[in-house]
């Protein structure tokens, strides 16, 4: 990797701003898939702060420190401003990097995955008669040669979205390396800031302020005690202003773990969807068209059984329909044309229906005698009516 450029130290972030502002981190272009990037060591702080620089670095700290001007309230103010805005900025890309990733996508196309091998082979509805069995097998292995169709489609669909997944992920490690070196670059310079600050700061106490506070013991004027005191607020005003900006070199001391860690685990997603890709998905295929040429033996083999069973059923039921045959035919010729049992039978209710035909007729015999008597009777009374009338 080539040396990096020695940051620009500046005391009016302002009329940077615009070239500064052009500091964040873009994107690089989309790269094809390849072996996965090894991260670098995570950053770490040195002991001493000086350690981090070159000695163009170290000269440049002494020369701008020169410049500080600790009386100039605007500049005071100003001072690493710029550091700071790069700093904020690279925070809010890195924030947009990680919000902007929808890696449940990801597991959502590793389910979809699971589930179409899962169906895959399925047994369909069973059916019991014999006539549909070479029906029924032939239906299941064009059911399971338009699943297989449907899973391949469905598996080689999901393929193409894990590799634009993987490839994402690959622009990512890439986009976060560069990433970590514009914050190590953001660290330096806030270190140089820190560093010609302190020095500056340094110096100013060990002389002017010294020199003042000297003069105001001297002459005991009053003005010369307040120039004396507003040098010591405007020093302790830079020294805090020195302590934010060793607040922010701690964030972005912070943030090279940080993207050390989100770049580990891009790799190791890129590398589980390369193995994917590359290993389970075709063992998968292998598997499905394994699982169709033994469905081929199974069924084979379970039709010639079949037909093997309903051959030893129709010889037994044949032979059984065979013998019942046979019996009744030999029974039927040996019977006689009437059977001495119906003479019988006929013979009996002749006999019955004689006795009861003559018990009505004798029974109808003596109705009508008993009603001649009676017609008799009413007659002779009506005759001796009519008498006593004309009598």
């Amino acid at each position: 990797m080539a040396e990096s450029a020695i940051p620009q130290l500046t005391l009016t972030p302002e009329a940077d701003a615009s070239g500064t502002a052009q500091a964040a981190v873009q994107p690089p272009a989309a790269p094809e898939p390849a072996p996965v990037l090894t991260p670098a060591p995570v950053l770490t702080p040195a002991p001493d702060p000086m350690e981090v620089l070159s000695p163009e670095e170290k000269q440049a700290v002494e020369d701008f420190s020169k410049k500080i001007d600790i009386t100039d309230a605007s500049q005071v103010l100003q001072y690493g401003a710029a550091a700071q805005k790069k700093v904020a900025e690279f925070s809010e890309n890195a924030l947009s990097s990680v919000r902007n990733k929808d890696l449940g996508e990801i597991g959502q196309s590793l389910s979809s995955l699971v589930a179409s091998i899962d169906n895959f082979g399925a047994e369909p509805e069973k059916k019991g008669a014999f006539k549909g069995l070479f029906k029924k097998t032939e239906d299941r292995v064009q059911v399971m040669k338009a699943q297989y169709s449907k899973v391949e489609d469905s598996v080689d669909q999901i393929s193409r979205q894990l590799q634009n997944h993987q490839i994402a992920l690959l622009k990512d490690v890439a986009m976060l390396d560069q990433m970590y070196e514009n914050n190590l670059q953001y660290y330096k310079e806030l270190t140089m800031y820190i560093l010609a600050g302190k020095k500056r700061l340094e110096d100013v106490r060990a002389t002017d302020l010294e020199v003042l506070r000297s003069k105001a013991e001297q002459t005991g004027a009053p003005e010369d005690a307040q120039r004396y005191n507003d040098l010591v607020q405007m020093c302790e005003r830079f020294e805090k202003k020195l302590h934010d900006l060793e607040l922010t070199r701690t964030v972005s001391l912070q943030m090279g773990p940080q993207i050390r860690l989100l770049q580990n685990n891009d790799t190791q997603l890129a590398e589980k969807i390369q193995s994917s890709r590359m290993n389970t998905i075709p063992l998968w295929k292998n598997q499905m068209v394994l699982s169709l040429g033994l469905e081929h033996s199974r069924q084979a083999t379970a039709a010639q059984n079949a037909v093997t069973e309903m051959t030893n059923q129709l010889l037994r039921k044949n032979a059984d329909m065979l013998k019942m045959g046979t019996i009744a035919t030999a029974k039927e010729a040996e019977r006689g044309i009437v059977d001495i049992e119906t003479l019988q039978h006929t013979n009996q209710q002749l006999i019955s229906t004689l006795d009861e035909v003559l018990t009505i007729q004798r029974e109808g015999a003596a109705k009508r005698k008993a009603a001649e008597e009676e017609l008799n009777r009413i007659e002779g009374e009506l005759r001796r009516k009519l008498m006593e009338l004309h009598g």
